[in-house]
């Protein structure tokens, strides 16, 4: 399905379920979002990776309208949820999708060394995730496009998990059950798992630049699992801004028009500049 819409800026184009791989014996499916006047070089994109604690939520490129209306190509992506298949999972299928988006990258006008990814809550986990473990082989998973890289090069994380094993964000979670149905158990009982899902494990001084941005009032995700990955990057000289967002509850309501501003600041200047 395709449509075109506008608002302010340029118009743009939606395309729906675009498959990208497949896992479990069903297509993964994800939605483009795109101006609908194609400039005259390759576009940057940028993709989106939907919330919902890896249990519930589904994509929706209307997520993306601030970028795709200043001239990004964008995608929402759907992933396995974690009733479906426990981690990794899910960094299998959103390490896919950037697969997909290099193997189509001229068919589509894009460049393809100019590649963000964005997502908040769970999103913001996967999207730290893809940032910090590019070339981790026991992420990649098998879900097509074989021999195009995963790597990204600009991240924004926003009140992302980063650490699973600590003690006390973990009895938060596990009161709604997620962390235990995304291990299929408690983390404690998972380390390796557990380990291997932690942003923070696999920091590297040649990960990308990184916006963390978190409510200083989040009652599920406490503000200091940003600040350890923040401080993580930093320690390896990686490109780290760590944004409070004063007043900001978990769900953020109220603060997404300036949270779409600082976004689109940063991945002009980290893919366009």
């Amino acid at each position: 399905m395709s449509a075109t819409m506008s608002k302010n800026s340029q118009p743009v184009t939606l395309t729906s379920d675009v498959p990208y791989g497949m896992a479990g014996g069903a297509p993964l499916l994800l939605d483009i979002l795109w101006p609908a006047s194609l400039p005259r070089t390759p576009m940057p994109a940028v993709i989106e990776i939907h919330g919902g604690g890896w249990a519930e939520g589904e994509k929706d490129a209307l997520r993306n309208r601030f970028l795709a209306e200043r001239g990004y190509f964008t995608v929402s992506i759907s992933y396995r949820l974690s009733s479906e298949a426990i981690f990794p999972a899910q960094a299998h299928d959103a390490k896919a999708a950037v697969r997909w988006l290099r193997a189509h990258a001229s068919e589509y006008g894009v460049d393809p060394d100019r590649v963000g990814v964005w997502g908040h809550s769970a999103g913001g986990h996967l999207a730290a995730l893809l940032g910090t473990s590019a070339d981790v082989v026991e992420l990649e998973g098998d879900s097509g496009w074989a021999g195009c890289s995963s790597r990204v090069q600009a991240v924004v994380d926003i009140c992302g998990p980063t650490d699973t094993l600590d003690p006390a964000w973990e009895e938060v979670l596990d009161a709604h059950g997620f962390l235990e149905q995304f291990f299929g158990g408690p983390a404690s009982e998972r380390p390796d798992l557990a380990h291997a899902a932690n942003p923070i494990t696999h920091v590297r001084s040649d990960a990308p630049p990184f916006m963390i941005l978190h409510g200083e009032q989040d009652e599920l995700v406490p503000f200091g699992q940003s600040r350890l990955l923040h401080e993580a990057l930093r320690a390896e000289g990686v490109d780290s801004r760590l944004v409070p967002v004063k007043g900001g509850d978990h769900g953020l309501d109220g603060h997404w028009e300036e949270l779409e501003r600082l976004m689109l600041d940063f991945f002009d200047e980290h893919l366009r500049g």
